[in-house]
């Protein structure tokens, strides 16, 4: 069978990215075809079994481009006819989303004044929100989490039907016959760090969001004696207005920052540091975390992320009650980097990870599409 995938854009380390090429990878695995469209490729392309499109879209703001791009994907789409249209953004025409993100019509009425709702960005984004969610839509959604389910629900009352609740994906692969010491020494010896230098590390390309300006808030709170054997290193290919290197200069904390950019060493950067942060203001799921909690790496992460309950039920680290409070971050990240508990933290986490990838097929959303496909239950058109 044929598969086209549909995404704006595709950077490297970006989450959904990720996970899209994941799934296109067990998808042609399966013996299928995979075309990925999208309008922006960073990074590497894919090996040659899967094809990908670049396609052109124009307008002068954000969500007028995205509608230029939608339109281009959907005439490729009656040139090249496909047995399933999976999407990773939301928007019309789709038999399949992969819901990455959040509610927009929740948070657009939670975090924006009413001036935003009477916006073309949002008339654009809540009409293809609806147009996978709402009850006139057949298409298929491949959730994250329950508490997001819910979500929609409250505001599209989408039939629990279609709705496809996804184990967490289990990235042991990228973990396998790696030494933890050796990573150790070689997280330290990249960034020209002591031997005994704690790492702290964040993993994402949203600066505000993913709340890396909150841990270099903490960074700063941390007593002088650990503070001065401490550094972050922050992973990611943040907006063009985020300023990470004015932050933490305006915090006098820039010699214990560093901005790594993307990076394709993230699997050895994890083994060889010492806390994962994401006290992320927003996140669906986040499966770093996941990811982190298979590396045997301790988590402090915000209840607001999707998979934040994992790292509470495996006891792999600790997790922030809302609403938040930088003193409490502060407190978290200076008692977890002294901690005798560091060793159980690692532990729990891999055992739980494990348990996870030894009782869910490692596959499972490229195994819902190709039984969505073989059912013919789309929505196309």
């Amino acid at each position: 069978m044929k598969f086209a995938f549909l995404i704006f854009k595709v950077f490297p380390y970006g989450g959904v990215q990720r996970d899209m090429l994941r799934i296109a990878h067990d998808c042609v695995a399966a013996g299928h075809e995979v075309t990925i469209y999208t309008g922006e490729w960073r990074g590497d392309m894919p090996d040659a079994r899967i094809r990908v499109e670049i396609l052109p879209s124009r307008g002068w703001l954000n969500h007028q481009r995205h509608q230029s791009l939608i339109q281009a994907m959907q005439q490729k789409l009656q040139q090249q006819p496909v047995d399933l249209v999976v999407g990773f953004n939301r928007m019309a025409g789709l038999d399949v989303y992969y819901a990455a993100d959040p509610c927009f019509v929740q948070r657009a009425h939670e975090e924006r004044s009413w001036f935003y709702r009477m916006t073309g960005r949002y008339r654009f984004f809540a009409a293809a929100e609806e147009a996978v969610m709402g009850v006139n839509s057949t298409c298929q959604i491949l959730l994250l989490t329950e508490r997001e389910k819910l979500s929609f629900q409250q505001w599209y009352a989408t039939p629990d039907a279609r709705f496809h609740l996804l184990p967490p994906s289990i990235p042991a692969d990228k973990f396998a016959n790696k030494d933890r010491e050796q990573c150790r020494s070689y997280a330290r010896q990249q960034f020209s760090l002591p031997a005994d230098a704690n790492i702290v590390l964040t993993v994402g390309s949203a600066f505000i969001r993913k709340g890396v300006d909150r841990v270099i808030d903490a960074m700063a709170a941390l007593p002088k004696d650990l503070q001065d054997k401490t550094w972050l290193v922050a992973i990611g290919e943040y907006e063009s207005n985020s300023n990470i290197a004015a932050y933490c200069e305006k915090r006098s904390i820039a010699h214990r920052c560093l901005p790594v950019g993307g990076r394709a060493d993230v699997a050895d950067l994890m083994l060889g540091a010492d806390v994962f942060a994401h006290p992320a203001r927003s996140e669906l799921a986040g499966l770093v975390l996941i990811e982190a909690m298979t590396a045997g790496l301790p988590v402090l992460v915000t209840d607001v992320c999707g998979y934040a309950p994992h790292i509470a039920q495996a006891d792999a680290g600790v997790v922030l009650p809302a609403p938040y409070t930088q003193a409490e971050m502060n407190r978290a990240l200076m008692q977890m980097l002294q901690s005798q508990q560091q060793a159980t933290w690692r532990d729990n986490g891999m055992r739980y990870t494990n348990n996870i990838k030894n009782t869910s097929s490692d596959s499972a959303e490229a195994d819902y599409i190709i039984a969505l496909a073989q059912t013919k239950g789309g929505c196309r058109g």
